[in-house]
C-alpha cells in the first residue's frame, strides 16, 4: 500500500520535471540539427556600387544596415578579410558584406523563450537548482524501486517486468561500451 502512495505522489509531483528533462533532453541530442536557444534565419541580399573597405566608418554601415532593412542596433563591426565586412548588432545577430561582389547576409538571432528555457536547467544554473535537482534524482530513484516492486505474480519483477528490467538495463550498456 505504501508503495503505490508513494509511487504515485512523486510521480505526479514530478511529472512537470520529467516532462521538461525529456523534451530539453531530445533538443540537446539533436542539437547539431537543432538549436536549442536560438533560430537563426538567414536573408541574402544583393547590393550594387557598395563603397570601398577603406570608405567604411559606423555611418557607412547604419547606411547599408537601413539598405537591407536591418533595424537591430549596431555594436560594432570590423573586416575579417580583405572587403569582407562583419557587423555586429545588438542581441547576437549579425551582417556580412563581400564588397567585391556585393552579396550581403543577414543573420537574425531570436531566441526561443520555453525550449532555450528548459534546456538551461540541463546546465545546473545556480546552487538552488542543485538542491532541487538532487532532490529530483533521489524521487526518481524512489518512484523507479516503488514500480518495480508493486506488481506481482508473471507480470512483476519476477516475471515479465523483470525481464523487461534487464533488457533496460542491457541496451545501455551495450551501446555504451560496444557501439562507438
Amino acid at each position: 500500500m505504501w508503495c503505490r502512495t508513494i509511487h504515485r505522489d512523486l510521480s505526479f509531483f514530478f511529472s512537470g520535471m520529467i516532462l521538461i528533462y525529456a523534451i530539453s533532453g531530445f533538443v540537446m541530442n539533436h542539437r547539431d540539427s537543432i538549436n536549442p536557444h536560438y533560430t537563426v534565419t538567414r536573408t541574402l541580399h544583393h547590393i550594387d556600387n557598395l563603397p570601398s573597405q577603406s570608405a567604411f566608418n559606423k555611418q557607412t554601415v547604419l547606411n547599408l544596415m537601413e539598405q537591407v532593412e536591418v533595424h537591430e542596433s549596431y555594436t560594432k563591426h570590423y573586416f575579417p578579410q580583405p572587403n569582407h565586412l562583419k557587423v555586429f548588432l545588438k542581441g547576437g545577430s549579425s551582417l556580412t558584406a563581400d564588397l567585391t561582389t556585393g552579396e550581403v547576409c543577414y543573420e537574425s538571432l531570436k531566441r526561443k523563450p520555453i525550449v532555450s528555457t528548459m534546456t538551461t536547467l540541463h546546465y545546473n544554473p545556480g546552487k538552488w537548482w542543485t538542491w532541487f535537482a538532487d532532490i529530483f534524482a533521489v524521487s526518481l530513484i524512489i518512484i523507479t524501486l516503488t514500480g518495480l516492486v508493486m506488481l506481482k505474480g508473471k507480470h512483476g519483477l519476477w516475471g515479465r517486468g523483470g525481464i523487461e528490467l534487464l533488457i533496460g538495463i542491457a541496451i545501455p550498456l551495450i551501446l555504451l561500451f560496444f557501439v562507438k
